[in-house]
């Protein structure tokens, strides 16, 4: 029973991808929408093993995923030290408070023109524009957990004749780590999005962004929803990495 039960739980999220499924069917096949707009989910499937079989939707998956490491990468160098700057100083968080959050503020694909004069139209306006997204999510998650680190051990550090620097890298930065990993999950999932939409409108020729407009304008609805679908399972294989690092690494957090 108790192995029943385990199986039940492992496969408990199928259910949810199940149920769409079954809705585009029933959708479908009761023309709610347009067939030509809404082909069968057979029809998506089938198309999306078609590009795997060419090898076209592998191009443009591996893109898609250079440039989200990429931006990621930067946003996780800039925006950790920055965040444990800002956490750990009241002076520092009050002085960039107002343009850190406006910029947090700011829609993405507003900074568009502003990154395209800055960096042209290449690939590193892509990388930079998702970097930049991404960063601030990170940034905001990591100064909230240096600001809410638990007081009684950083108090306690210190009795024990702890240095401020030693009480920062010993207390405080473990402690911060679970708001860090939640500010991580949010960052590359900002930058894979950032990442889409900048490869449909800033002169790509390759990408899931680039593949799902391309297919948008000559009506491949088949090959649009299965690269749709690709890129919503990039996003969900990304959170679930994370999550399980997570729990592999900070299963102490709240304790």
């Amino acid at each position: 029973m108790t192995g029943g039960r385990a199986l039940a739980a492992r496969f408990k999220p199928l259910l949810g991808l199940c149920l769409m499924v079954a809705l585009w069917e029933f959708a479908f096949r009761m023309r709610l929408i347009d067939p030509v707009l809404l082909p069968s989910p057979v029809q998506a499937l089938s198309a999306f093993w078609h590009g795997l079989r060419e090898g076209t939707l592998w191009v443009d998956f591996e893109r898609t995923i250079v440039r989200t490491a990429s931006s990621f990468g930067i946003a996780l160098v800039l925006a950790v030290p920055l965040g444990i700057l800002l956490g750990s100083s009241d002076k520092v968080y009050q002085a960039l408070e107002f343009p850190i959050d406006f910029f947090r503020s700011t829609p993405a694909s507003a900074m568009f023109p502003l990154f395209l004069i800055l960096f042209g139209s290449g690939e590193g306006t892509k990388i930079a524009v998702a970097a930049f997204g991404a960063a601030l999510a990170i940034l905001f998650n990591v100064a909230y957990g240096v600001m809410h680190a638990r007081k009684q051990r950083q108090l306690a550090a210190r009795v024990m004749g702890a240095s401020r620097l030693k009480v920062l890298t010993d207390v405080t930065l473990w402690e911060c780590l679970p708001q860090t990993f939640v500010g991580m999950r949010s960052g590359v999932s900002l930058a894979l999005v950032i990442v889409i939409v900048a490869e449909m409108f800033i002169g790509s020729t390759d990408g899931l962004g680039q593949r799902i407009l391309k297919s948008q304008m000559v009506f491949d609805m088949p090959d649009m929803y299965s690269s749709i679908f690709a890129a919503g399972a990039l996003g969900y294989v990304l959170n679930l990495l994370f999550i399980v690092v997570e729990r592999r690494f900070v299963h102490w957090g709240g304790k």
